[in-house]
């Protein structure tokens, strides 16, 4: 008779990296990457390395809170944070006791556009923590007195962050960003539409979302694809896909000059500036991280420390990032200084970002910025944990698993001539969106900025 697996697996492939890059891999063993995809759409990857006796395994679905319903901010972690408050067969007690017995953690998170559910367990009991794993992600209870606890948990959350200065200016840029978006709201909702969740609004998107069609599973560890094929896949099979439900998404972004200004009593400002960014799937997404690396990324290697920092002293600290999602997400300068200083940090920050667009980098700051890019990729994949979470990502986005082979020669693809070209393409220092969380009684509130940018001019106005 023929095995199981072969009758609820569709496609396997067997891809092989190595956990260093290509030009350092000489003499060492290549890790194979085994995909498969199951009957029921989930797509399987595992990988075995047999350092550590444990295996870890994460589940990644497309349930984050950008599918979140219109009044209904924050349904999706409250959801993803459910899955663990209770069972068919085990109440959230005794999930954390079964759990603490085996010396297992078991977690979940939720982010933009993806949930995800994180086992990581000794070899000796992967069979009891699978069994836990899986209970958890398919037959929550979602039991009415717990969910209420949790949202009364999260609202204290809420409550607590609305005095650190560096969430409020984030909370109020996305918002001010992300218009009409669903990018704008917070992972975790607002006070008001979590008052209007319920448990069965939980069911009706755990029952929506939680499919296996719309998840990618990742297994790493000490275990052979052998043994996945005959210990976990067979249950996988018992999960039942469904009609992925529609996520549309409306692209959505200001167009600027906008300013915001959040009065608070505090000694320093809280800034940032930024614009739209880019989605991971953008071919421009690596001259655009070596081109951020030179301006704000780079530590104390870019611009914008050397210059806000270094050279005036205005700053603690400075960066910025581009933060790629499935859709494009944002551009953001952040940076901290004083109050008296904060029109004047803002302005440098906007020179940077005209200089990137009026002369090509140096070879210095080029090669640097690759350098670092190459040699810092092998420290996302070094441990279980993270090398699980690289693969279910990087299937997410289509990037291959071919991808960490790749990487080196994308980003030494890059010439100075494409950072000046997305520079110009993506930066949008005349239309940035501002905001400023500080004492708006302190500095120069009618900005006028002292710049040796533009002829003097105010770069901002």
């Amino acid at each position: 008779m023929m095995p199981t697996y072969f009758r609820i697996a569709l496609t396997t492939v067997i891809f092989c990296f190595s956990l260093l890059l290509p030009q350092n891999t000489s003499g060492f063993p290549k890790t194979p990457v085994e995909r498969i995809i199951l009957s029921n759409g989930l797509v399987l990857l595992i990988s075995e390395e047999h350092s550590l006796p444990s295996v870890t395994l994460q589940l990644l679905v497309e349930a984050g809170s950008r599918a979140d319903p219109p009044g209904l901010e924050g349904l999706a972690n409250l959801t993803s944070e459910g899955l663990l408050l209770g069972t068919a067969t085990l109440t959230a007690p005794q999930i954390n006791e079964s759990i603490d017995l085996i010396g297992a953690s078991l977690s979940t998170s939720t982010g933009k556009d993806v949930a995800t559910v994180r086992l990581r367990v000794l070899k000796k009991d992967l069979d009891n923590g699978f069994r836990l794993f899986f209970e958890a992600l398919t037959r929550p209870s979602f039991p009415e007195d717990e969910i209420k606890k949790e949202i009364q948990r999260t609202i204290g959350l809420i409550k607590s962050k609305e005095d650190d200065p560096s969430l409020v200016a984030e909370k109020a840029f996305e918002k001010a960003l992300f218009i009409g978006n669903p990018y704008g709201h917070s992972v975790r909702g607002t006070l008001e539409s979590l008052t209007r969740a319920t448990r069965d609004e939980v069911f009706r998107f755990h029952k929506s979302h939680y499919l296996p069609n719309k998840a990618i599973l990742a297994i790493t560890g000490d275990i052979t694809p052998a043994e996945v094929r005959t210990r976990i896949v067979p249950k996988l099979g018992s999960w039942r896909k469904g009609a992925a439900f529609p996520m549309p998404f409306r692209e959505d972004y200001a167009k600027g000059p906008t300013i915001i200004r959040i009065n608070r009593s505090l000694t320093q400002a809280n800034i940032i500036i930024g614009s739209e960014g880019t989605s991971r799937s953008n071919p421009d997404f690596y001259a655009l991280t070596v081109m951020n690396y030179i301006l704000g990324g780079g530590g104390f290697n870019s611009r914008l420390m050397r210059e806000i920092r270094g050279k005036r002293g205005l700053a603690y600290s400075v960066s910025s990032i581009f933060g790629a999602h499935k859709y494009p997400g944002s551009f953001q300068i952040e940076l901290q200084t004083k109050n008296a200083s904060a029109w004047e940090a803002i302005s440098l920050a906007i020179c940077e970002m005209k200089k990137m667009q009026s002369d090509l980098v140096t070879e210095k700051e080029i090669s640097g910025a690759k350098k670092y890019l190459i040699g810092n990729f092998p420290l996302r994949i070094d441990t279980q944990t993270k090398l699980a979470n690289f693969l279910v990502h990087a299937e997410y986005y289509g990037l291959g698993l071919e991808y960490p082979q790749k990487y080196h020669s994308l980003i030494n693809a890059v010439t100075r001539e494409d950072v000046i070209r997305t520079a110009r393409k993506y930066l949008k220092p005349d239309s940035s969106t501002l905001v400023i969380v500080g004492n708006m009684n302190e500095g120069d509130n009618d900005q006028r900025v002292h710049s040796n940018c533009m002829n003097n001019e105010n770069p901002v106005r």
